[in-house]
């Protein structure tokens, strides 16, 4: 009688990545114990874990954040910089570019129509004045990195667009009661003193010294009415409307600052809109 012999075992395949199935890998993740390739692997404090929960173990741990709750970030100030860029190219298609000022800049008799105007102005500066532009931009820098470090991106971004919204309108209110809407404006330099107010709050609330930035601010007032064609209304209203921002930004409880913020955004947005709206309806302009 004859019985069957056993044949050998399989050999069970080799295990390989899961995110690389060609490639073979006997690592294997600390976390989920799944085979990891070199491009997959990341040091942990013992062995290695893969990318997956790496990721995942990110998405867990709650974001650093500043007292007034803009994420902590390092590296260059992105927002400022872009802003920046923003600027110096539109300066430059000012140059090159046949009416790319004209069909930008703010003119209140003009504004009902196209309302960009009201924030486009903002990112045009004196075609044939380039310190105009240099001035700006150094006091963008000057102060810029710090609110973005200490705000958070959006936060510093909704502060600089709606203070240089809030210096067209408070133009345009000035232009109004003086009959000016024929009077054009252009220039960063209300969202620019949007930022000086803010910076002011913000250091009064963390018990540092305020007097050079007040200093900055009583000498640009002084020449806003020195100096001609200098716009001292866009001045005033984006100063009023960046210290306010910043005072919500930077006195609101920590539990409570996203919805703050993303309530006095809105909230000065909805106001800057209504007041021109205002305006053109009592002045005729909606038929």
């Amino acid at each position: 009688m004859s019985y069957p012999q056993p044949g050998a075992a399989p050999t069970p395949p080799p295990p390989v990545c899961p995110r690389h199935p060609d490639r073979v890998s006997y690592v294997r993740c600390q976390r989920c114990n799944r085979p990891t390739c070199p491009e997959c692997q990341r040091p942990a404090a013992v062995g290695v874990q893969c990318v997956d929960c790496v990721r995942e173990a990110a998405a867990r741990t709650p974001a650093n954040r500043t007292i007034f709750g803009g994420v902590a970030r390092q590296g260059r100030p992105v927002v400022t910089l872009t802003l920046i860029g923003l600027c110096v190219v539109s300066y430059l298609l000012q140059q090159v570019a046949d009416g790319w000022t004209n069909a930008l800049y703010f003119v209140p008799y003009f504004g009902e129509q196209e309302p960009w105007r009201f924030l486009t102005a903002a990112f045009l500066h004196a075609p044939n004045q380039p310190f105009h532009l240099l001035f700006n931009m150094v006091a963008l820098y000057s102060v810029g990195p710090f609110l973005e470090q200490a705000f958070g991106r959006w936060r510093f971004l909704a502060l600089y667009l709606l203070s240089a919204l809030a210096g067209s309108v408070m133009f345009m209110a000035f232009a109004a009661a003086d009959g000016g809407w024929f009077t054009g404006l252009y220039g960063a330099s209300g969202a620019v003193f949007g930022l000086f107010g803010a910076v002011l709050v913000v250091l009064r609330r963390v018990g540092r010294s305020a007097g050079a930035i007040i200093g900055v601010i009583a000498i640009n007032a002084v020449l806003g009415f020195v100096l001609p064609g200098v716009a001292w209304q866009a001045h005033l209203g984006g100063l009023i409307v960046g210290a306010a921002l910043g005072a919500v930004f930077a006195y609101t409880p920590r539990a409570r600052q996203h919805l703050a913020a993303v309530g006095a955004s809105a909230i000065t947005l909805v106001a800057l809109v209504a007041v021109p709206v205002l305006l053109y309806a009592q002045h005729g302009f909606f038929g």
